[in-house]
């Protein structure tokens, strides 16, 4: 039985001054994430040189950011600024569903792009006939219909569990662990099946990435100084950008039904930082 029809987020912290400095701050943030990513969307959309797979792959990258940014970044800062922050039962099932959506589909996407790159540095004499324009555009199907797989099978799992009473979420957003908390039921089974669906898939796929990041630094030796230091260049962004979004979600997931006050810090990290990082790392380090 449901008797809850909303929920209220205590939002990053209880002090009025410091929620206004966070709103100022993520505000910034969420402009500057909007606006980069979609300038990388529109030139690579736009522009012949920018027509390799790496872009093609970048390019989704940022719109994945910009609808992970639309999808939750609004609502906090709204809250930044409310002195009552709640959001109803259907709006938080949403945000749990959006964020496993284009968290999981991100998560492929950079498998994706590390792949690319092994394919390009390993066997580059067969590079376009392996990316070619065909292949590129099922990959990124297959991180789409993924992360909506992924998604559907959280909302499915969350949205009949039963909430009797307390309805006081520690986040600033809906999260499965911090709902959990509030469920009137026995949760031990829950939270391993939230670890393995959610947090092994991160572990998993992290422990792949590095990997092929790994075998890619050690393929370089045997090239010139040229394409090393291009090569590595790239692989530092990529790796940079799967640290910064990986090791908080196998954080927050990878553990049993607990909330702690760090969490809130690593919520940040997958929610917004993240996003800005592709106009930061990726362009100012390319020179394309």
């Amino acid at each position: 039985m449901n008797n809850v029809t909303e929920f209220i987020l205590l939002g990053l912290t209880q002090n009025t001054e410091l929620q206004k400095i966070s709103f100022v701050v993520f505000l910034i943030v969420y402009l500057v994430t909007l606006v980069g990513n979609s300038l990388i969307v529109i030139n690579i959309s736009t522009s012949r040189a920018l027509g390799s797979p790496m872009y093609f792959f970048l390019s989704h990258l940022s719109l994945i950011d910009i609808c992970c940014s639309l999808s939750m970044t609004p609502k906090m800062l709204a809250d930044s600024l409310s002195p009552r922050k709640t959001i109803s039962f259907s709006g938080c099932m949403t945000q749990v569903f959006a964020e496993h959506l284009f968290g999981a589909a991100e998560i492929i996407l950079l498998t994706v792009m590390a792949y690319d790159r092994y394919v390009a540095i390993r066997r580059p004499l067969r590079y376009a006939i392996v990316m070619n324009r065909q292949a590129c555009g099922l990959l990124v199907r297959v991180a789409w219909d993924g992360g909506f797989v992924h998604a559907t099978i959280q909302i499915l799992f969350t949205v009949w569990l039963p909430f009797c009473g307390p309805n006081v979420i520690d986040q600033f957003v809906c999260d499965l662990n911090p709902l959990l908390k509030l469920v009137c039921m026995d949760t031990h089974v829950l939270g391993l099946f939230v670890a393995a669906n959610s947090g092994f898939i991160c572990l998993l796929n992290f422990v792949l990435l590095m990997g092929s990041y790994v075998i890619i630094l050690y393929t370089l030796k045997s090239h010139s100084l040229e394409t090393r230091c291009k090569a590595l260049s790239t692989c530092v962004s990529h790796i940079t950008v799967v640290i910064f979004f990986f090791v908080p979600c196998i954080f927050v997931y990878l553990r049993p039904v607990a909330t702690f006050s760090i969490d809130k810090a690593a919520a940040v990290f997958y929610t917004m930082i993240t996003p800005i990082l592709n106009p930061l790392i990726y362009t100012l380090r390319n020179a394309e």
